[in-house]
């Protein structure tokens, strides 16, 4: 197995993006979870063509050159404020040359969604308006699973 550079993996990524093409990846880290999980889950994301809007999850690169998805929480007109969805801080303005990829779709535990299914609304909608109750929530998000995981242990 070839270990790749992911700095240099998303930018062969980008540039077929930039080529008009749809591409997929597995998605590495966790600033997403618990809708989409480190190494679990997918993502596919294409050159956006439409208006960028709360709710998206968008694919663009800091300052620093590190690429990054995240959901979209506000748009101004500075810029976007973007937001992982395990996170409570507001990273922002971004700007929208920053931005190059639109999620389309993503594979959650191994089957695809996209947007209008229950878990895409559910993250796009109601978990974005819930900021500031979310550390206490991924705890019980934790809990629930390690319950269920002990439970099924017995």
């Amino acid at each position: 197995m070839k270990i790749v550079d992911t700095k240099e993996y998303v930018q062969v990524l980008r540039e077929l993006v930039e080529e008009g093409r749809e591409v997929s990846m597995v998605i590495c880290g966790s600033s997403m979870s618990p809708f989409l999980i480190h190494q679990r889950d997918s993502i596919r994301f294409r050159k956006p063509d439409r208006p960028l809007r709360r709710g998206d999850m968008v694919f663009y690169q800091r300052d620093s050159g590190q690429y990054v998805m995240h959901r979209i929480c506000r748009v101004r007109p500075a810029g976007y404020d973007l937001i992982g969805d395990a996170q409570t801080e507001i990273e922002g303005p971004i700007r929208r040359d920053q931005i190059f990829a639109l999620v389309t779709a993503v594979r959650r535990k191994g089957r695809w969604i996209g947007p209008r299914q229950f878990w895409w609304v559910f993250f796009e909608k109601v978990w974005l308006c819930l900021i500031p109750l979310r550390p206490f929530l991924m705890k019980l998000c934790a809990a629930l699973i390690s319950h269920r995981t002990e439970h099924k242990k017995i």
